[in-house]
């Protein structure tokens, strides 16, 4: 009698458990139910969790004082770059979730982390708190324009086509990232190299890379969910066998470094060393300087930088949540999905957290929609997504696991994703396609995407200027086009100054 007695019981407080959740989250509203919004999240968070792998690898790089970024002495500290971005996106997912009860996950974006990794921290004297300062800043100003309303009078001053520019420029640079990453492409962007002596495919680590890149790419061609993460996992799994069978060790060509290694694995080498489950190091949180990057660059490179920054951060949310919310039905009659303005402030307040992480501007991830596709409609999916990060954390020593070779072909499968945006342009209009070309080739072949949305700005404005369109041009892209133009020539005018 007593164990029926705790059975209904306990099904009466699971019941008043789900209707609880169901009354928070509006679940009967929109159609939906508890475990479809579980399932949801836990589909959003295969489709990104590959961000842990990523953000890690991009951002392991020295800083221009050779430092390195979470503590590390001799070499990148993986495993707390790792915790931190699965920190930040958990804490961000779920804030999303249970404030502005959206199905639409964040983390650290990337090309916003290539703008920190391969821009920001390489400018003379620049450190990674310093490049983390600036992402910091870019996400107070972000703040201030959706409490003023004036990120939609950015959004709508700046042309679509330019917007799609910044993107396939990005998804270019990001490509070109993990060609280098395998030493197809060296660090400065400029020189070719060979598979290996006269152009022949004579290493093991590199054969692993061209299975991954033609796995990664037939999963996405058969649209399979997490393409992208069972690649790295895919890859990584057959690393360690090969590590274990041929013991390649770690690639070195510096004869000072010890005997060569040629064939060896760059980045890590996939062999356990420890545990891979552990408490999680947070040695990346509080790595930021607000102050450093204004008493190194100067204030007018600050400004123009973290603009920089804002642009890649600025238009990739608007898009992705009118994406998320017509997927899962969830406009209203104006367009827009509900709530908007908290989707954004929340939006805003993570590109802050990111930078106060330490581990790069967070922003929403258009994964998201694989979620919804699934069934998820609701903030429960991102509360879900969002613990499931969380946990994460305890397995961030499996990231430092990952060489570059495996993590490589997801970089550039995320390249063909951002290009499949080029044909939304009109490539025979002239004055859209110079300005945008310019904007995507400068990127990648200038190895610096502030430099590429600079061009591009500056002929957008200068092209329309002389071909009697002057009026098209919104008075922000006036006042944008000349502080690129100022940036630009900096060197000159600190020199003019006596400043240099």
């Amino acid at each position: 009698m007593n164990t029926t007695r705790e059975a209904v019981n306990q099904h009466k407080n699971s019941a008043s458990s789900s209707s609880a959740l169901s009354r928070f989250f509006q679940l009967e509203e929109r159609g939906t139910t508890v475990q479809r919004e579980l399932r949801g999240g836990l589909v959003t968070f295969l489709s990104m969790v590959y961000i842990l792998v990523l953000n890690p690898i991009i951002l392991s790089g020295p800083d221009s004082t050779g430092a390195y970024l979470g503590g590390g002495v001799d070499g990148p500290n993986i495993a707390a770059i790792a915790a931190g971005t699965a920190l930040v996106a958990g804490v961000m997912t779920i804030l999303m979730g249970a404030v502005a009860n959206f199905p639409m996950a964040l983390a650290a974006g990337l090309g916003l982390n290539s703008v920190v990794a391969y821009t920001l921290v390489q400018l003379p004297g620049m450190t990674w708190a310093d490049g983390m300062g600036i992402i910091v800043i870019e996400g107070i100003v972000i703040v201030l324009l959706v409490v003023t309303g004036l990120r939609q009078a950015i959004f709508r001053a700046i042309p679509k086509f330019l917007r799609t520019a910044i993107s396939v420029g990005i998804g270019l640079f990001i490509a070109l990232v993990g060609f280098a990453n395998v030493g197809i492409v060296n660090r400065d962007g400029a020189t070719l190299l060979s598979f290996g002596n006269n152009g022949s495919i004579n290493t093991w680590p590199f054969v692993l890379f061209l299975v991954g890149l033609f796995l990664t790419f037939v999963l996405m061609a058969r649209q399979v969910p997490g393409a992208i993460l069972i690649g790295i996992l895919g890859s990584t799994i057959l690393a360690f066998i090969m590590e274990a069978i041929l013991k390649l060790g770690a690639f070195n060509a510096d004869e000072t470094m010890g005997a060569l290694n040629l064939g060896g694995w760059k980045g890590s080498v996939p062999a356990f060393g420890g545990s891979i489950i552990q408490i999680p190091s947070f040695s990346t949180v509080g790595e930021f300087s607000i102050t450093g990057p204004f008493q190194k660059l100067g204030v007018l490179s600050v400004v123009v930088l973290a603009f920089s920054v804002m642009l890649a951060d600025f238009f990739d949310t608007m898009g992705t949540m009118v994406a998320v919310a017509s997927e899962g039905d969830l406009l209203e009659d104006d367009g827009n999905p509900p709530r908007t303005r908290s989707i954004l402030m929340i939006d805003s307040i993570a590109a802050i957290a990111g930078g106060l992480g330490g581990v790069s501007s967070n922003t929403s991830f258009v994964e998201s929609t694989s979620g919804v596709a699934d069934g998820a409609r609701s903030g429960l999916a991102s509360v879900t997504t969002g613990v499931l990060f969380l946990l994460s954390t305890l397995f961030a020593p499996l990231v430092s696991l990952v060489p570059s070779e495996a993590a490589a072909p997801a970089l550039i499968a995320v390249g063909v994703l951002m290009m499949q945006q080029v044909t939304d342009m009109n490539w025979k209009d002239l004055a859209v396609a110079t300005p945008a070309f310019l904007t995507i080739v400068f990127m990648p072949f200038g190895y610096s995407i502030t430099v590429g949305i600079g061009i591009g700005f500056i002929a957008y404005t200068l092209i329309n200027l002389f071909t009697g369109k002057a009026k098209q041009i919104h008075p922000l892209m006036w006042v944008v086009a000349g502080m690129f133009v100022i940036y630009f020539l900096m060197g000159p005018i600190t020199a003019a100054l006596g400043l240099a």
